[in-house]
C-alpha cells in the first residue's frame, strides 16, 4: 500500500486477541523453553530451525552467498545500486503503447484518450509471463499495477487539477479513472544490454476503472451486486487501487484491489460492509461522483455515490462498491474479459500469492488486508492440481476456463495466531462455529447457506471466528520447496503495552452505526510492540491439519534504537517492510528479497526507501526473539536505495536471473530527464522535473545473476 493513499482509521470493531499480544506472550513463553525446558522441547513444538519445522532441509545444503557489498543509505533523487551494477529507467508513467498515444514530453497535457492508450501512474505489483521458452529471459510480457494517481502531477502542465464550486469535469474524471488500473506491455532486452518496450506490440493493452469485467464465484449473479448497470449481478466495471499482484500455475495474473472505498460515497444509509471497509460519507477521494450529469455516459460517475436513490438496487447504485474489493484475474495474452474471483474474499486486499504447487492437492493462495488490526487469510481450491493445466501450447484459450476450475469454488480461512507458536485457519463458511458455538450465518445475520453473502462481510466473518488482528499485513511469498510462508507486517501505531487494556473509540471512525472499534488494541505473541513503527516480517509452516507453526523472522529498526531486537545495524537496518519475493535459485536455495514503505522515524531520517537482500538458508535457529538477530547479520544486506520521497515496490526477476524489475512509486523529483523514457536510474536530478512513476530494471555489468 502506497502511503499516500492509506487510511488511517480503524475499522475493526472486534475484540479479538491482536497478533502483537500474542507474539509478546509468544517470545516470554520461547524464553522460558529455552532457559528451563532447553531447545529440545521447543523442537518438539515445532519451533522453526529445529529439526523438522523447516529449516533443516535447507541447512542440509550449502547456502548461497549474497556477492555484492551493502550499500549505504541514501537521501538523493537517484537510485542507488552496488559497484559492479547498472539501474535503466523502463517504462514510467505516461509511455506510450501505441500509435494512438502522443510521444511523451515532460509538457504534455493528459486527456481520456492519451492516457488511456498510455502506461498508468504510480507502478506497483507485477510479474512476467513468457511469450517463448527460447527467450523468455529476453522478451516477455509485463503485467503491472498502477495503483493510484498524484494529481499535481497529471495536471502539472494546468497547475492542478480542476474543482469549480466542487464539481469535477468530466474529462478531467476520466482522464484519472484512465490512469488507475493495470498495464499489459511487451518488454524486450536489446543486443546492448538495456531494455526497452515494444511501443507497436499487440499484447499492449490498460485495465482501467471503466474497463468492463466479469464477476465470478459466490456473489456472482446474487443479489448483493445488483445495480442499474448489471441487472442481473454478473458484470461490473472496472478496477481500483491494484496494490501487489499474484499468478497462477496456469499462466495468468492477479491483481488486487486495496484502497477502493475512498474512490466511493455514501451520504445516506449505508450497508454495514461499507462501514465496516471505511467508506467515506462527505465526498470521494478525487470528488469523481461529482462530475455526474448530462455529460456523463452509463453512470459513468454516478456510479461512484452509492447512496440509495431508487426503489430497489436495479434503479441506483447502491451495489457498485460491492463490486469491489476482490482479486482479479487477467489472460494477459489475449484481449478476454477480466474475472473478479470472489470466491477468495471482500476487502482491501494487498496482493494474492500461490503456494507450492503439488500434483494432486488443492492449490493454496494467501493474501492480507492490509489495514491496522486486520486479518491473514487463506483460499484453498476444491479442485486438486492437474499438470495438464499448466501453461501450454493447447490451452492457450483456455486459460480463464481454468481458472473457473480452480478459483471459484473452494474454502477462504481466516488466520488465528496463538502464543505458543502454533496457529489455526478458521473456515469462512456459512455452517462455520464460532467460538460462542452458533453458525457463521447466524452469526452474520445471513440466512443458512448463505454463502456470497459471508464473502461480502469477509471482515466481519473472520470478526466472528476469532481471527487475529495483525500489524498491517502486506506482501507474502512462499519458498517453493520448502513450503515456508513469508509475510510482511508492515507498522501498526495503534497498540497498547503489554499488559494494558485495548481501547475503543467512535472518534474518527467510519463505523459509527455498527459498533466501536480499536482506538489501540494490545500487544500479542506475534505482534509484540506497542506503537510498532518498524514493521517486522513473520513465517510460518503448514502442518497439514489446518494448523500452522510460525515465528518471527525479523524486526524491523533503525540500528541504534531501543527495540532493535533483530540487532540491525547501519548496513541493513529498515522499517514498513511491504514488496516480498522469495527468489528460488534451485536446489532449495534462494535469496528473501524485501522492500520498504517507510516514513516518520530514525530508518527514513538515514535513508530512503530500499531493497534488502538475506538468504534464509544461512541462518541459524534465533535467539528467542527472532530468527533475524544479532549474531547472523552477514547474510542481510541493503541492495538498493530508491531517490526521495518514494516507495520501492514491485519485483521479479528473468529465469535467468541476469536482471532485476522493481518499481519506484511516487518519487517527489526523478527520474532526471523529465522528457526521456529510457534513461540511467542513478543519476541524480539537477532542478525540479514532473515526477513519473516507473519500473527500473538491475543488471550486472559482467551480465551474470543478480546477487551472487
Amino acid at each position: 500500500m502506497s502511503r499516500e493513499v492509506e487510511d488511517h482509521r480503524l475499522h475493526n470493531q472486534s475484540t479479538n486477541t491482536p497478533f502483537e499480544e500474542i507474539v509478546e506472550r509468544h517470545l516470554s513463553r520461547r524464553q522460558i523453553l529455552q532457559g528451563g525446558l532447553g531447545l529440545a522441547a521447543f523442537s518438539m513444538m515445532g519451533g522453526f530451525g529445529l529439526g523438522a519445522s523447516g529449516l533443516a532441509l535447507a541447512e542440509e545444503k550449502t547456502p548461497l552467498s549474497l556477492a555484492f557489498e551493502a550499500i549505504q543509505g541514501s537521501r538523493t533523487d537517484a537510485v542507488v545500486v552496488p559497484a559492479g551494477y547498472r539501474a535503466q529507467v523502463l517504462i514510467p508513467w505516461g509511455t506510450p503503447l501505441s500509435a494512438e498515444a502522443a510521444a511523451w514530453h515532460s509538457d504534455l497535457a493528459m486527456t481520456p484518450a492519451q492516457q488511456a492508450a498510455s502506461v498508468g501512474m504510480h507502478h506497483d505489483g507485477m510479474h512476467a509471463f513468457a511469450l517463448d521458452a527460447d527467450s523468455e529471459s529476453r522478451r516477455f510480457l509485463l503485467a503491472l499495477n498502477n495503483e493510484y494517481i498524484d494529481q499535481d502531477a497529471l495536471w502539472a502542465p494546468q497547475g492542478g487539477p480542476t474543482d469549480p464550486d466542487g464539481v469535477r469535469p468530466a474529462d478531467e474524471v476520466r482522464t484519472e479513472i484512465n490512469a488507475h488500473g493495470v498495464t499489459i506491455v511487451e518488454i524486450e532486452r536489446q543486443p546492448n544490454g538495456s531494455w526497452s518496450h515494444v511501443a507497436d506490440s499487440r499484447y499492449n493493452r490498460r485495465f482501467t476503472t471503466a474497463t468492463p469485467m466479469t464477476l465470478s464465484g459466490p456473489v456472482a449473479g446474487s443479489d448483493y451486486v445488483v445495480t442499474a448497470y448489471s441487472k442481473d449481478g454478473t458484470e461490473t466495471r472496472g478496477t481500483n487501487n491494484n496494490c501487489a499482484n499474484g499468478y497462477t500455475p496456469w499462466g495468468t495474473y492477479l491483481t488486487c484491489e486495496e484502497n477502493w472505498p475512498e474512490v466511493f460515497v455514501n451520504t445516506g444509509e449505508r450497508h454495514a460492509d461499507d462501514a465496516r471497509l471505511g467508506m467515506p460519507t462527505d465526498r470521494g477521494r478525487y470528488g469523481w461522483e461529482s462530475a455526474a450529469g448530462e455529460d456523463e455516459q452509463s453512470g459513468e460517475f454516478s456510479r461512484f455515490d452509492v447512496t440509495p436513490r431508487g426503489e430497489k438496487a436495479s434503479d441506483d447504485y447502491r451495489n457498485e462498491a460491492r463490486t469491489f474489493g476482490y482479486v482479479v484475474e487477467i489472460d494477459p495474452y489475449t484481449q478476454a474479459k477480466a474475472i473478479k474471483r470472489t470466491a477468495l474474499g471482500r476487502f482491501r486486499h494487498e496482493g494474492c500469492w500461490p503456494g507450492p504447487v503439488r500434483e494432486g492437492e488443492p492449490l493454496v493462495f494467501y493474501t492480507g488486508h492490509d489495514s491496522r488490526n486486520e486479518y491473514i487469510y487463506k483460499f484453498v481450491s476444491a479442485a486438486t492440481w492437474d499438470p495438464a493445466d499448466a501453461p501450454s501450447p493447447g490451452n492457450e484459450a483456455e486459460r480463464l476456463a481454468i481458472g473457473n476450475k480452480y478459483l471459484d469454488e473452494g474454502t477462504l480461512y481466516a488466520a488465528r495466531f496463538d502464543e505458543d507458536g502454533s496457529g489455526e485457519w478458521l473456515p469462512l463458511t456459512p455452517d462455520a462455529r464460532t467460538p460462542d458455538g452458533e453458525s457463521l450465518a447466524d452469526a452474520l445475520g445471513l440466512e443458512a447457506g448463505d454463502l456470497a453473502g459471508v464473502i461480502i462481510h469477509t471482515c466481519d466473518a473472520a470478526d466472528c471466528m476469532g481471527a487475529t488482528p495483525m500489524d498491517r499485513p502486506e506482501w507474502s511469498s512462499v519458498d517453493p520447496v520448502s513450503g515456508e510462508v513469508y509475510f510482511t507486517l508492515t507498522n501498526n501505531s495503534k497498540r497498547t503495552a503489554e499488559g494494558s487494556e485495548a481501547t475503543y473509540t467512535n472518534e474518527g471512525s467510519a463505523i459509527d452505526e455498527t459498533g466501536v472499534g480499536y482506538a489501540t488494541a494490545p500487544t500479542n505473541a506475534p505482534n509484540p510492540r506497542a506503537d510498532n513503527g518498524n514493521g517486522h516480517i513473520i513465517r510460518w509452516r503448514e502442518q497439514g491439519d489446518g494448523r500452522f507453526h510460525w515465528e518471527i523472522f525479523v524486526f524491523g529498526s533503525d540500528a541504534q534504537g531501543n527495540a532493535n531486537r533483530s540487532g540491525l545495524t547501519a548496513s541493513n537496518q529498515f522499517a514498513s517492510p511491504d514488496g516480498l519475493w522469495y527468489d528460488e535459485r534451485g536446489d532449495g536455495r534462494g535469496i528473501l528479497w524485501f522492500q520498504t514503505d517507510n516514513s516518520d522515524n530514525a530508518v527514513a531520517e538515514y535513508t530512503n526507501d530500499q531493497l534488502l537482500a538475506v538468504v534464509p538458508a544461512s541462518l541459524k535457529a534465533g535467539n528467542g526473539g527472532a530468527v533475524i538477530d544479532d549474531g547472523n547479520q552477514d547474510q542481510l544486506k541493503r541492495f538498493a536505495v530508491g531517490p526521495n520521497d518514494c516507495e520501492v515496490t514491485g519485483i521479479f526477476a528473468t529465469p535467468d536471473r541476469t536482471a532485476l524489475f522493481i518499481n519506484i512509486q511516487h518519487p517527489g523529483n526523478w527520474p532526471a530527464d523529465g522528457d526521456a523514457l529510457i534513461q540511467d536510474a542513478t543519476v541524480t536530478t539537477s532542478g525540479a522535473v514532473r515526477p513519473r512513476a516507473s519500473t527500473v530494471v538491475i543488471w550486472k555489468e559482467d551480465g551474470g545473476p543478480v546477487g551472487v
